[in-house]
C-alpha cells in the first residue's frame, strides 16, 4: 500500500493497462474526500494533542470474483484512491497477483528506490566533517 500511495494516478493507470483488461468490479464506497485529525505528542512521550487536520481520499471496491480492495491516500486525489483499491483487490486475486506484482509494484518500487538513492547521494555530498584541535594547554 505504501508503494502505491507513493506513486501517481497516471503512473498506476499506465501500469494497470499493461496487466490486461480490467476485471469487472463494483464500487462498495465511491471515491470520496474527507478530513482526518492528526495527533501528536511532544517529545514522543507527552500527552497527545491535536496537531491539525489533513485531507484524505478513500475508496472501496469489490471484484466480480469477490475480492474486496480498499484505498486510502493523503490529499484530494479520488482517482488515485480508486486505483489503489483496485490494485489491493487484484493482489488478493490468485489470477492477477503475479501480474500486479511484476507489472505494477516492481517498476514503482524500482523508481522509488532510485529516487531515494539519488536523494541520499545528494545529501551525502553536502556532509561536513567537523573536528576540534586540542590546544597545548592543560
Amino acid at each position: 500500500m505504501a508503494v502505491l500511495a507513493g506513486s501517481s494516478a497516471a503512473e498506476m493507470t499506465r501500469y494497470l493497462q499493461s496487466v490486461g483488461p480490467k476485471p469487472r468490479y463494483d464500487e462498495i464506497r465511491a471515491p470520496e474526500g474527507g478530513l482526518l485529525m492528526v495527533r501528536g505528542r511532544i517529545g514522543g512521550d507527552g500527552a497527545p494533542f491535536n496537531v491539525g487536520e489533513v485531507t484524505v481520499s478513500r475508496a472501496a471496491i469489490r471484484l466480480a470474483s469477490g475480492e474486496v480492495g480498499f484505498g486510502y491516500v493523503l490529499g484530494r486525489d479520488r482517482e488515485k484512491a480508486r486505483l489503489i483499491a483496485l490494485c489491493d483487490a487484484l493482489i488478493q486475486s490468485e489470477h492477477h497477483r503475479d501480474a500486479v506484482e511484476r507489472t505494477i509494484l516492481a517498476p514503482i518500487r524500482c523508481r522509488q528506490r532510485a529516487e531515494r538513492e539519488l536523494k541520499a547521494q545528494q545529501v551525502a555530498a553536502t556532509k561536513v566533517e567537523f573536528f576540534t584541535l586540542v590546544r597545548g594547554e592543560d
